[in-house]
């Protein structure tokens, strides 16, 4: 399974009034481990920058000046991303953005390009509702090291993301036993018989934020349901 985890910073907010794509930043896992194979290019927007973008990312227009349009790095980054699983945080984002680009070249989108894509923002929601769901508050979350990020990055992030993904979907492999890792004797764990001292568990309490939280997504389960969700205890009978 090939998965490229993909990053962009833009001139401003909306592709639809015109801001440009100016960095992309992916880097490619594959059977979740990463590969080391990366793509990352700046890229001449032709129009100035918001001023607010500037305060996020901290690229300018003169560091630009010297940079490739997307023309002319097209096709390089169809062949990295093409039929790879995209994974994108705030995916509509991105894909928009990118989408715009290939239709100013009349190039197939992105969807045509890539199966799927997942967007880490809805994952994060869906697994922590009520919570922050930033790169940021994620790579706390998930005790990743982000130190090092001051401003916003399309390789730096995507790095980051990656660290964040696969620290999220974790529980999905981990029913998952190789038979080429597992010894032959089940009971043999290379210490010569000694006994194995296993660490305690760390045991996460919900604060009062997630419960209510957790609270507020049943009863939207249990509303559009016509009052049915079986995580709620049934409503008492009417009184006779």
């Amino acid at each position: 399974m090939r998965q490229i985890v993909l990053d962009t910073e833009t001139t401003g907010l909306d592709w639809k009034t015109g801001d440009r794509v100016i960095e992309i930043g992916c880097v490619e896992l594959v059977d979740r481990k990463l590969t080391g194979r990366h793509y990352h290019v700046f890229i001449n927007p032709q129009r100035e920058i918001d001023a607010g973008a500037i305060a996020v990312h901290g690229i300018t227009n003169e560091f630009l000046v010297d940079k490739p349009l997307f023309k002319d790095i097209v096709e390089e980054f169809e062949a990295f991303v093409a039929d790879g699983e995209l994974v994108i945080h705030n995916a509509s984002f991105d894909v928009g953005f990118l989408n715009y680009e290939l239709s100013l070249l009349k190039r197939p989108s992105l969807n045509a390009l890539c199966p799927s894509v997942i967007d880490t923002l809805k994952l994060a929601k869906e697994q922590n509702p009520g919570k922050k769901a930033s790169l940021n508050a994620l790579c706390s979350l998930y005790e990743i090291d982000n130190t090092h990020r001051t401003l916003h990055g399309a390789l730096l992030d995507a790095e980051l993301l990656a660290d964040v993904y696969l620290a999220m979907t974790r529980g999905q492999e981990s029913l998952i036993m190789s038979l080429d890792d597992e010894p032959a004797n089940p009971l043999d764990d290379g210490l010569g018989g000694l006994p194995i001292e296993r660490p305690p568990l760390r045991v996460l309490r919900a604060s009062a934020e997630e419960l209510e939280g957790h609270d507020k997504v049943l009863g939207e389960i249990a509303k559009a349901n016509k009052g049915h969700c079986l995580w709620l205890p049934p409503a008492p009978p009417p009184a006779a």
